[in-house]
Formats: structure tokens, C-alpha cells, sequence
């Protein structure tokens, strides 16, 4: 490779984890007001117009409250585990598509930090490690209940894993293959009856892209599914004892994670970047397209919004059984549907 070839990679990877935590502020000022908007209330309105700096004054008292540890806690685990879920929540992005392959000079220049053959798996295996790290703020803080939020936590992205993995296995069978470069061109193809409807995995597996919708409010921690960190009997749970950046970079990394469950979510059920029609060939194209990208990400964004302040938390027993008892039975019944659409597909 060429120097110009790694500073174009520099750059694929740098940008979105450059743009990726400074999200954080207007989502936040998103959340609040959305919120407000919900139960007619006003929201943040006095510091800046509309409220716009009360988010950036948020960010100032983090980065100069003090940070305190309690004195019985494990020091190296109960640092690394925030370093670890602002790790896991910006490695995620680094195989999503956002945005047509550019070309310049003869050169193609792919709009995705790393095309790897294997890109849903590793967004998986990513996503497994934010377990660790509120596991690790739970034991580490030595506080019952900061431990019984890591606990809850475990049991529930396990749980969830599994139904978010069978449904995915169904876009992957469709599209018969790993890397969701290949996965967006499959949902480019016109469906063989209707052709002006675009062949979206939303259209042709809803049940999947429900079911996956719904584990990822669970993978992230998001009402309904906020158990690990439920204030009426956890205080404020895993991140009990945390304050100061080391509590800004849970929160940082729980927005992150939303950001990053949406834009996978657009990538394996809405088309990714496509549109019906619509061909980038040149620069413009490739702009567009990444806006495109940006829009079906931002509406699924305030669907988590929306979702947080209209449904109340479930119990954690509820939470369970829809895990194991709901949602994973459907979960392979979406997967038998698509095998099913796959062989009548090859025996055309």
C-alpha cells in the first residue's frame, strides 16, 4: 500500500470515531427534549437558545467534577471498566457502510473503516464485550447493588444475543454472505413480484428486523429493557459509584452503542445507504448517499427516543421470559421462513 492508500484508511477509521463521541452532546439535548415534547413539558430552555447549551454545560461538570473511588474497591478493574465500554462502543462502526464506494482518479475508495469477509460476525463479537465492562463496574465497586446490576446485565445480553443472532442469521442466508457491503447489494435487487418495491429485508422478513429491533433496546440497556441500572431497586446499578468522566464515558458509550445498533439495524433491514433507483456515480451521488445513510439511522435513533418515554420498564422475570420464550422461538421460525424463501428462490 502506498502512503495516499493508508491516509485514506486513516481517515475512514479516524473520522466516524472522531464524529462518533461528539454526538453525544446533541443526543442528549435530542433525549431531553424529546422527552419533553412526549409529556408536554418544555425541556431544557434557559441555557442557550432552546436549551442547545445545557448539554455542553452537562460536558463542562464532567470533565471538572472531581472523581471519586470508593476505598474498597478494586482500582484496576474499576478503571478499566468504563475505558472498556468506550472501546467496544466506537470499534463497533468500523465495518458499517455508510455511504456508495467513492471513486476518484480510477481509484475506489469504500466508504467503510474495515470491509472485513467476516463484518457482522465481528460486530457481534464487539458488541459481547460491553458485557465485560459492566460486569467489571459492578464487582469492581465492591456496592451490592452496583453487583446485582452487572449480574442483571450478563444474564440479559446473553439472553438477548441469541434471538438478535438468529434473526441476523436470516439476513445473512439472503444475502449468503458475511460482509455487509454484500449484504446492502442484496437489498438493491427488485423482488421478483413486485418490482418497484425494493427487496429490504424489513419487506421480506418483518418479523426478523422486529425482533432484532427489539434485542437491541435490550443490548443497549435502553427502556424498557434498563434493568442493569433500575433506580427504584438498584440505586442507579452498575454505575453507582462512578461519577465524574468516568460516569461520562458509560453514558457516552450507551449512546454510542445506540447510534451504532441503529445504523447495523439500517444496514441488514432498510437497504443500508441504497434507495430504489438510485445509482451514485459521482461524488454528489456518493454525498447523497451518505446523507441517506444518516437519515435512516437518525429516524431509528428517535425510535429509541420515543420508545424511552412512552413504555414503562419491565420486570426483570417479564424481561426473561420474552428473551427465552418469545422472542427466540420466532427468532427461528424467521430463520425457517427465509431458508424457505432461499429454496424456492434456487429452484427458479
Amino acid at each position: 500500500m502506498t502512503l495516499v492508500d493508508w491516509v485514506i484508511v486513516v481517515l475512514r477509521v479516524a473520522l466516524p470515531a472522531m464524529i462518533f463521541p461528539a454526538l453525544v452532546i446533541p443526543l442528549t439535548w435530542v433525549e431531553r427534549r424529546g422527552a419533553a415534547f412526549i409529556q408536554d413539558r418544555f425541556g431544557p430552555n434557559r441555557v442557550g437558545p432552546f436549551g442547545l447549551f445545557q448539554a455542553v454545560a452537562d460536558a463542562v461538570k464532567m470533565f471538572t467534577k472531581e472523581a471519586v473511588m470508593p476505598a474498597s474497591a478494586d482500582k484496576l478493574l474499576f478503571l478499566l471498566a468504563p475505558a472498556i465500554a468506550a472501546f467496544a462502543a466506537l470499534s463497533t462502526f468500523a465495518i458499517v457502510p455508510y455511504g456508495a464506494t467513492l471513486k476518484i482518479d480510477g481509484r475506489e475508495i469504500p466508504l467503510i473503516g474495515a470491509d472485513v469477509s467476516i463484518g457482522i460476525l465481528y460486530s457481534f463479537a464487539i458488541v459481547s464485550l460491553s458485557v465485560y465492562a459492566i460486569v467489571l463496574a459492578g464487582w469492581a465497586s465492591n456496592n451490592k447493588f452496583s453487583l446485582m446490576g452487572g449480574i442483571r446485565s450478563s444474564a440479559q445480553i446473553i439472553s438477548y444475543e441469541l434471538a438478535m443472532t438468529t434473526a441476523a442469521a436470516g439476513v445473512v442466508l439472503v444475502a449468503s454472505s458475511f460482509k455487509l457491503n454484500d449484504i446492502i447489494a442484496a437489498q438493491q435487487r427488485p423482488m421478483p413480484i413486485l418490482a418497484f418495491v425494493p427487496q429490504w429485508n424489513i419487506f421480506i422478513q418483518p418479523l426478523g428486523f422486529i425482533i432484532f429491533l427489539v434485542s437491541a433496546f435490550a443490548e443497549t440497556n435502553r427502556l424498557p429493557f434498563d434493568l442493569p441500572e433500575a433506580e427504584p431497586e438498584l440505586v442507579a446499578g452498575y454505575h453507582t459509584e462512578y461519577s465524574a468522566m468516568r460516569f461520562g464515558a458509560f453514558q457516552m458509550a450507551e449512546y454510542v452503542n445506540v447510534v451504532v445498533a441503529c445504523a447495523i439495524t439500517v444496514t441488514l433491514y432498510l437497504g443500508g445507504w441504497s434507495l430504489p433507483g438510485f445509482h451514485p456515480e459521482s461524488i454528489l451521488g456518493v454525498a447523497l448517499s451518505i446523507l441517506i445513510f444518516a437519515t435512516k439511522t437518525a429516524f431509528l435513533v428517535w425510535v429509541f427516543v420515543w420508545v424511552r418515554w412512552t413504555l414503562p420498564r419491565f420486570r426483570y422475570d417479564q424481561l426473561m421470559r420474552l428473551g427465552w420464550k418469545v422472542l427466540l422461538p420466532l427468532a427461528l421460525v424467521n430463520l425457517f421462513w427465509a431458508a424457505a424463501l432461499e429454496m424456492v428462490r434456487a429452484a427458479r
